[in-house]
Parts: structure tokens; sequence; C-alpha cells
């Protein structure tokens, strides 16, 4: 059993905080895609709180949930970089304080996966462990404390192999701890059960990998 905890007219509003009985465990920062706060964001916090995890996903869509790809992707481009930056850091810094006060893990969905892994820099006073599906950042990771799981699919329109080198590269330049895994016949988006690349197979097997990355890091 596991159950929601109220903190707040504000968070109510843009997040959705979860963890389980047993009280306060390990933070994790959940970031989802451009389809928003969905139900299936929602699940996925739900079955991290049942494994021990206090976790927050805030609504970087500020209440949008997009119906077609097309929407989903002109909402994006319309958000303001400074206001989703800003909603991450604080939601990673309340998070710290309503959880064990620990480390905090982040788990992001292509843009929440892009966010996380710059916000992995910026926190890097209480970011140890960091996953990235299908999200991509080409930044210096230079005092970055995190571990990294990187989740790419075989095909991906938004994210070259060039890129995806450059950026794992970057990471090991300041020696630390990479694991990418690809997903043969996968498409961009394949762990979001919203969107029509949807690959349950994929998803599920990058899903256990991914708790038992933070299962160790945490």
């Amino acid at each position: 059993m596991v159950g929601v905890v109220s903190f707040g007219a504000v968070v109510r509003d843009l997040a959705y905080f979860i963890q389980g009985d047993q009280g306060p465990g390990p933070g994790v920062l959940l970031l989802h895609s451009l389809w928003g706060l969905t139900s299936s964001v929602k699940s996925l916090a739900d079955d991290l709180a049942e494994r021990g995890y206090t976790v927050l996903a805030p609504d970087i869509n500020f209440g949008e949930l997009p119906e077609t790809e097309g929407a989903a992707l002109d909402h994006l481009g319309q958000a303001s970089p400074d206001r989703l930056a800003s909603l991450v850091l604080s939601s990673a810094a309340l998070l710290h304080e309503k959880s064990t006060k620990g480390p905090v893990g982040i788990i992001g969905f292509g843009m929440g996966g892009s966010l996380g892994l710059w916000a992995s820099v910026r926190l890097h006073d209480i970011v140890t462990a960091a996953v990235s599906f299908y999200g991509s950042q080409q930044i210096d990771f230079a005092g970055s404390n995190a571990a990294y799981l990187i989740h790419l699919a075989e095909t991906d329109e938004f994210i070259s192999d060039d890129e995806a080198a450059f950026m794992e590269a970057t990471m090991g330049l300041e020696d630390l701890a990479v694991t990418v895994e690809r997903y043969p016949g996968t498409q961009h988006g394949f762990g979001d059960p919203d969107g029509e690349s949807f690959d349950p197979g994929a998803f599920d097997q990058a899903w256990e990998r991914t708790v038992a990355f933070l299962d160790k890091t945490l």
C-alpha cells in the first residue's frame, strides 16, 4: 500500500507526490515527457513508492495534456526554458526536504530526461543518480556527482548517434559512472504509453534496469 501525501496547494496543483506506508524513503524526482503528467506517469510513481521510494513528479507541462504529438511539440516549443528550469530545481529541493534528506535520484523521459541531466549538474550536492529515457544534453558535466543510466532507442529522430556519443564522452571526461543501453527495434518514445512508439517489452526491461540502478546508487 502507498499513500498520496498533500503538502500545499501549489504542489497539489503542479505535482504528484507519493511515498510508501513506511514513511519517507530515498527521494526520486520523476520528470515526464512532452505528453504531460498523465496517469501513466503517476503509475510509475506509485510503483516506485511501493518499492520504498518517496517520489515527486512535477507537472512541467503546467496542466497541459496534449492529445497529439504535434500539439505536444508545439506546447514544448512555446515553453519558457527559465520557467521549466525553475520548477525542476524547486521540485528537487522540496523532494529532498520531504524525503530522507539524503541523496536524490532523477528519472526523466524525453524532455524530462534532458532536464534531469541538466539538473544533475546544477544540483550536484544532492543528486547522485540520474536516469534518462531518450533525453540528451550537450553540456559540461564538470562538478556532477551522479552516476548515469541512459536508455536510448535504436532509431531516434531527436537524438543523433553523434549527439549521444558526444554526451557519453563528455561524461567520461569527468570520470563519471555511465551506462548506456540501446533497445533494438525501438524509436524515440518507446517508454511512453501515451505515444504511438510505445514498446511494452523494451520499456519493461528498461524500467527494471532503472529500479536496479536506483537500488544500487541510492
